[in-house]
C-alpha cells in the first residue's frame, strides 16, 4: 500500500465525518445572525418589582470586594443582597460585614452544614433561596464586577422577551496574555456545542447558562424544588436551566458583556484546572451527546488547521495533486471543507471579541490553541472531578 493509498483512505473517512459535523455546526450557529445585541445598563430605578441578589462565598476575601462595591451602586428593583458564606476562614466574613454596615441591603448569611449529596455552592444557593424575599432571585458570583444599572437591566431583558429564567454572558477582564491565547478557544467550544448568546431559545437539552449572572422568578424556583435538581452537579447553572426548560419554563441566554465583568482565575494554570474540570457540562448532558460534542469540536475546530498544513505539505512535496491526480476531487473537497471550518473559526474571533475587555495579539492568535482546547474538553469528558476551588467532593465523584 502506497502513501497515496493511505492518504486517500484517511481523507475519505475524515471528509465524511467533517461534512456531517460541519453541517451540524452551521445549524447551531445560524440563529446567531439574528441574536439580540448586548444588554445595556438601566439608568433609572424601577419600583414595580423586587430582586434579591445572592452571592455565595468560601474564602473570597481577595475577590469579593469589587462585586459588593458594584452591588452597592444598584438602584431599585434591588431589594436585598444575601451573601451566603460557607464558614470562610480568610476574613471574607469580616469584609462582608463591613460592607453590610455601609449598606443595610447587604446581609451576611451562614449556610447550614453541608448535607450528604450536595455540592457546596448549590447548597449555599438553596440556603439563600430560603431567605430571599424578592420577586426575582439573581445569582451573582463573587468574582464578578456588576456595572451600575445591572439589576434593572436584567429584569428589563427577561420581561421584554417574556423569559422566566435567564443568564448573561460576561466580559472577561484582567487576563494574562497566556489566558487570552487559550481561554477564547475553550469558550468557542461552548458556542460550537450550544449556540450563540442572545439567539433564539434552543431545545431544552441544548440550553446554555452562566451562573455568574443568573436570574429566575423566585416562585418558579420554589415550585420546581429550588436548586435540588442540581445538588450534585458540577455545572449547576446549566443543569438547573435545562431542568426548568424541560418543565416548560422559557429560558434565555443573553449577552451581558456591557453589564458584568469577571476575572474568574488568577492564571492560565488555574483556568485550565478549574474551568476545564466541568466545561464539558457532564451533569447536564447525556454521555453519548458529550462524546458527540467532543467529536464535533475535534472535527471542525481542532483538526482543520493541522489537516490543511498536512495537505499543504503533501501537495508541496508532490505526494498528492489536487488538480490532475485521480483523487483530485477528494483533495479539493478536503481543502474546501477544512478551509471553510477555519474561516468560520476566524469569524468567531470577531463575534467573541466584545466578550474581552483586553484583547491584543494573543487573543487574535487564540485559534492556534484550538488543539489544546479540544484536548482539554476530551480530558474533562473522560474524568469526573473531585474538587473545585477548595471544596472536596470525593463522595460525589465516586458516585
Amino acid at each position: 500500500m502506497t502513501m497515496v493509498d493511505v492518504a486517500r483512505g484517511v481523507g475519505i473517512v475524515l471528509l465524511a465525518i467533517q461534512v456531517w459535523l460541519l453541517l451540524v455546526l452551521l445549524v447551531r450557529l445560524m440563529p446567531g445572525y439574528s441574536r439580540r445585541p448586548p444588554i445595556a445598563p438601566r439608568t433609572t430605578p424601577r419600583t414595580d418589582t423586587t430582586v434579591t441578589v445572592m452571592v455565595t462565598t468560601l474564602n473570597e476575601v481577595n475577590r469579593v470586594a469589587p462585586c459588593l462595591e458594584g452591588l452597592m451602586q444598584q438602584q431599585a428593583p434591588l431589594l436585598e443582597v444575601l451573601v451566603v458564606d460557607s464558614r470562610s476562614t480568610d476574613g471574607t466574613r469580616e469584609l462582608v460585614q463591613a460592607f453590610a454596615d455601609r449598606d443595610p441591603r447587604i446581609r451576611l448569611v451562614t449556610d447550614e452544614p453541608l448535607p450528604p449529596g450536595w455540592v457546596g455552592k448549590v447548597w449555599a444557593l438553596e440556603n439563600g433561596l430560603r431567605e430571599a424575599k424578592g420577586d426575582w432571585v439573581l445569582g451573582i458570583d463573587a468574582d464578578t464586577v456588576p456595572a451600575p444599572g445591572l439589576v434593572g437591566a436584567v429584569v428589563d431583558a427577561v420581561e421584554q422577551d417574556r423569559y422566566d429564567v435567564a443568564s448573561f454572558s460576561p466580559q472577561f477582564r484582567d487576563q494574562t496574555a497566556a489566558e487570552r491565547f487559550v481561554q477564547p478557544a475553550m469558550l468557542c467550544t461552548l458556542v460550537y456545542r450550544c449556540g450563540a448568546a442572545g439567539a433564539t431559545q434552543p431545545p431544552p437539552d441544548r440550553v446554555l447558562a452562566n451562573g455568574q449572572c443568573f436570574i429566575a422568578r423566585r416562585d418558579l424556583l420554589l415550585k420546581h424544588g429550588g436548586y435540588s435538581c442540581a445538588k450534585t452537579s458540577w455545572c449547576d447553572d446549566v443543569t438547573l436551566a435545562r431542568h426548568l426548560a424541560a418543565n416548560g419554563a422559557r429560558v434565555g441566554f443573553l449577552d451581558g458583556s456591557n453589564i458584568i465583568q469577571v476575572r474568574s482565575y488568577a492564571s492560565l494554570g488555574e483556568m485550565w484546572r478549574e474551568w476545564g474540570r466541568s466545561f464539558d457540562l457532564k451533569d447536564a448532558t447525556p454521555m453519548w451527546r458529550r462524546w458527540l460534542d467532543v467529536a464535533l469540536v475535534w472535527a471542525v475546530q481542532g483538526l482543520p488547521l493541522p489537516i490543511l498544513l498536512v495537505l499543504g505539505a503533501l501537495i508541496a512535496t508532490g505526494v498528492v495533486n489536487p488538480m490532475t491526480s485521480p483523487n483530485a476531487m477528494l483533495w479539493q473537497a478536503l481543502l474546501l471543507v477544512n478551509g471553510s471550518a477555519l474561516f468560520i473559526r476566524l469569524f468567531m474571533l470577531v463575534a467573541l471579541s466584545g466578550s474581552y475587555a483586553e484583547r491584543g495579539l494573543s487573543f487574535w492568535l487564540s485559534w492556534l490553541s484550538d488543539l489544546a482546547a479540544a484536548w482539554r474538553l476530551t480530558l474533562s469528558t473522560a474524568k469526573r472531578p473531585k474538587a473545585w476551588r477548595g471544596r472536596s467532593f470525593e463522595r460525589l465523584a465516586a458516585s
